[in-house]
């Protein structure tokens, strides 16, 4: 295992280990073998397909965020999905707590010498910091779509090309 995916939460390389145990054993059985509750799991089994239709479909399924964040944990570029997340969640936030919030996130992801800096161009961090300085639950939208343009256009393709990904799509089209 990479070192950078003890970075990873446990949770979610618990999840890893759980899906591709479930896709092995639900594709080794035969159709007639599957009892009813089995029969939810193998939905599930066909998830994989659908991430390889849209990036938005990826985001959205759990299995799917975990995986592609581990893969991204192991291309050391992890801080553009903790990012988004971070800005999904602000979103969400109570306003007596966005200025708080934001200034953490700027810190962490944006700022001076952040420690998870994300790869934004002068402009973006220009409106972002002159954002902060009244901080709304848009202020990072700007930042937050370039990151997403840039997972999608760069991430995304590597992902599906991974063999993290590949190995789960051929157990699916072989079961």
């Amino acid at each position: 295992m990479c070192r950078g995916l003890d970075s990873l939460p446990f949770t979610c390389l618990e999840r890893a280990k759980e899906l591709r145990a479930l896709f092995g054993s639900l594709l080794q059985k035969s159709d007639h073998s599957i009892r009813k509750s089995d029969k939810l799991k193998l939905n599930e089994v066909n998830e994989p397909m659908k991430w390889k239709e849209s990036f938005e479909n990826l985001l959205s399924s759990q299995n799917g965020l975990c995986l592609f964040r581990a893969f991204l944990v192991s291309e050391f570029s992890e801080e553009n999905i903790a990012f988004y997340l971070a800005c999904e969640d602000y979103k969400s936030t109570k306003p007596s707590k966005l200025a708080q919030k934001a200034k953490k996130i700027y810190e962490e992801f944006i700022g001076f010498d952040a420690p998870r800096e994300v790869n934004l161009d002068h402009a973006t961090k220009a409106i972002t910091k002159e954002n902060m300085e009244r901080p709304s639950q848009s202020c990072f939208d700007e930042a937050q779509a370039k990151i997403y343009i840039l997972m999608e256009k760069d991430c995304y393709p590597r992902f599906l090309k991974s063999s993290m990904y590949l190995e789960l799509t051929r157990k699916t089209r072989t079961g």
